[in-house]
């Protein structure tokens, strides 16, 4: 039996059973499975060449430790995104998301803390990286996508494909289960942290599907029967995303990619749907769901084939699931509750006929709520609300940080458990109640928001005394940033001007769309802000949004 539960390894075997299915699709681009199986060889050859590759076996390093060398992927969706992961993979280096929406200062930070040795980046960030350069010494190879953006090799670099074209396709040696995945994920501080998991664990958590295979042979199996066509339409930067296309990949399933990957286009994600047949169409809450009906509403499409819809990062109300489930009466919908920490932890179906519900969910295998204090499980029925965990297949922890890790897997009841910070409650039945993340985040649209890091950038402005960020609803996108400010005695400032500053350390999507000016912040003894206070302030002043 073949038990390398490696990622490109499980690939390669995979595409020798179905070399001539098609493995990826974007705009005119079809590719088999025996062409990304050659192109990703010709990557890891190129990486390899360059020294990289695994310096340090898992034996020999601790748990927030990686002895292999990092290619960070800044790049939208598209064939290299997922090619780059494969191809690191093989080469036995680790592939890293970076967010492109990133700014200067956290582009800086993220490139510097995963420790990057190469980069495969579209070319119309060049101009980005080449304000970095000199931040980026440990960069070693720069592999540049064309992109149609007209920007020209940065120096030192190598365009993509012609690195390809000149690379020998040699078979992967030596890979291991366990080498790494990683995932980077913002943190209660602001700052992203790389969580790492061993390939085998993160398959098994995450990419095996709803029965994960013991061993190669049956995943093989698995992948003979009729493919599915899967279309992830969230950035693949995104854990939900590639999560989703590593999943039907492992059953031997066709990923296409939408035309359009700079932002959501409803109207053609689902042109991409109707003319590719897609059977499954994976998305990001309301934020992706209320757009695409909204765009059924103005237009009709061919959706016969699409009986899935998968919807991860965020929530999905019960209200969009009922409108979709109108529209497309053969659908499903499948809303999956994980984390970067934990894998999928539970799921929900509906489809029609069944009430749709927000929030409600059946534990998955491994899953727990344990109590508050961390002394125990909590028992089905139980009044008390938990933290829900996981046990068994979880991360090793997270990169460069022993002590975060400790917190994050703590030893409960002699078991090392993954407690990403969700609350929940355990029904009578069994079910989970989701009551949402206790701590200072805001999701909106599917991205992490951390207040600490909104607070700090608007106090770069001269006239900020003091700030306080909290998260409050929005119809679109479940959560907006509210911002609650006092300004300096006699200091005057206006909410764009707050933005403007701190415009320079955030991403776009991170600023306040609401500014709250207050006469007075509420703190603790010891300094520490009132969050209760804050969002209780807000939500007084702030009605819910849509825009």
């Amino acid at each position: 039996m073949d038990r390398c539960m490696n990622l490109g390894h499980i690939h390669e075997a995979i595409a020798a059973a179905i070399p001539e299915r098609e493995c990826i699709v974007h705009r005119e681009r079809r590719l088999r499975f025996a062409e990304v199986t050659d192109r990703t060889r010709r990557l890891a050859s190129l990486l390899r060449s360059h020294g990289l590759g695994c310096h340090r076996e898992r034996h020999e390093l601790a748990n927030h430790e990686s002895g292999q060398d990092h290619v960070a992927l800044y790049l939208y969706n598209g064939v290299e995104y997922l090619e780059g992961m494969l191809g690191a993979f093989k080469a036995r280096c680790v592939p890293v998301n970076v967010n492109y929406r990133y700014v200067d200062e956290e582009l800086s930070y993220l490139l510097g803390d995963c420790r990057a040795s190469a980069i495969v980046y579209h070319a119309c960030f060049a101009a980005t990286l080449a304000r970095l350069r000199d931040r980026l010494s440990g960069i070693r190879l720069w592999l540049q996508v064309a992109d149609g953006s007209g920007e020209a090799l940065l120096p030192g670099a190598i365009d993509y494909e012609a690195a390809l074209a000149a690379a020998e396709p040699e078979p992967p040696q030596g890979l291991s289960s366990d080498d790494l995945y990683v995932l980077y994920t913002g943190g209660t501080t602001g700052m992203p942290k790389g969580v790492l998991w061993r390939q085998e664990d993160i398959y098994r958590a995450a990419l095996g599907g709803q029965k994960p295979r013991d061993s190669v042979e049956e995943i093989v199996t698995r992948s003979l029967q009729p493919a599915l066509r899967a279309l992830p339409a969230p950035p693949f930067m995104h854990g939900a995303a590639h999560w989703a296309a590593f999943t039907f990949w492992n059953v031997g399933s066709t990923i296409v990619v939408q035309s359009e990957t700079r932002h959501l286009d409803p109207r053609d994600v689902w042109s991409t749907v109707e003319r590719e047949r897609v059977n499954v169409l994976t998305i990001v809450g309301d934020a992706f769901g209320r757009p695409l009906l909204d765009e059924l509403e103005r237009r009709e499409y061919d959706l016969s084939s699409l009986t899935l819809v998968s919807s991860g990062g965020a929530i999905l109300t019960a209200a969009l699931k009922q409108e979709f489930l109108r529209r497309i009466p053969q659908l499903r919908i499948l809303d999956a509750l994980g984390s970067s920490e934990s894998g999928a932890q539970a799921s929900q179906i509906s489809a029609a006929g069944r009430r749709a519900s927000t929030g409600d969910f059946s534990l998955g295998s491994g899953n727990v709520v344990l109590r508050e204090d961390l002394g125990g499980r909590l028992e089905p029925g139980s009044d008390e609300t938990g933290w829900l965990a996981r046990e068994g297949v979880i991360p090793l922890g997270y990169l460069g940080d022993p002590e975060k890790t400790a917190r994050t897997f703590p030893i409960v009841e002699g078991r090392r458990f993954a407690v990403p910070g969700d609350r929940a409650r355990i029904e009578q039945d069994g079910s989970l109640r989701l009551l949402g993340r206790d701590s200072v985040t805001i999701n909106t649209g599917g991205e992490k928001v951390f207040a600490e890091e909104v607070e700090q950038a608007l106090k770069h402005h001269p006239a900020v005394f003091d700030a306080v960020v909290v998260g409050t609803p929005h119809e679109r996108f479940g959560q907006q940033v509210t911002a609650l400010v006092r300004l300096r005695e006699g200091a005057t400032a206006t909410a764009d001007e707050l933005r403007e500053v701190a415009r320079a350390h955030l991403a776009a999507y991170k600023l306040p769309r609401i500014v709250l000016f207050v006469a007075e912040i509420v703190r603790s003894p010891s300094g520490k802000a009132d969050y209760r206070w804050a969002k209780a302030a807000a939500l007084e002043r702030t009605p819910a949004s849509s825009s």
